[in-house]
């Protein structure tokens, strides 16, 4: 019983610092390594490593199927947005040049509404994989299928 107290106490204190490294990760990206990919698989992490501690049923009431799922649609439509914008603006699809006056802005801005879709992206479906596959019950053996 102790143990599970310990990992519960850990946990609540290294969170919200697994949460803070992936904003980092996140919004540093487009200056050195990481970007959306690798932020919304530690952004995932922390809330994985709140089911394994805490239960599935428990992280949806922090966040719900059905916020994780409008999530992933939003991560996918800000990606594609930005691409669509690009052909509007008069670029090629995901053309950040014709994003804002300058190039090298548009660039920057671009990469860093892409990279925040896919973090988006990623983070709601591994949150959604992991609660989708975690919370389902033993299956009785003696059932018929």
């Amino acid at each position: 019983m102790k143990q599970k107290i310990i990992l519960r106490v850990i946990s609540k204190f290294l969170i919200p610092y697994i949460l803070l490294f992936a904003l980092y990760v996140q919004w540093h990206g487009d200056f050195g390594p990481g970007g959306g990919f690798q932020a919304g698989v530690i952004f995932a992490a922390g809330f994985i490593l709140y089911a394994i501690i805490f239960g599935v049923d428990t992280v949806r009431v922090v966040i719900p199927a059905v916020v994780t799922r409008l999530l992933l649609v939003f991560g996918v439509l800000l990606y594609s947005g930005v691409g669509v914008a690009g052909i509007i603006l008069g670029g090629n699809y995901l053309d950040y040049n014709v994003l804002a006056h300058e190039p090298t802005h548009g660039q920057h801005y671009g990469i860093l509404l892409v990279e925040l879709g896919v973090g988006i992206t990623v983070a709601s479906a591994m949150i959604t994989i992991f609660c989708t596959f975690a919370g389902r019950g033993p299956e009785d053996p003696e059932e018929e299928v």
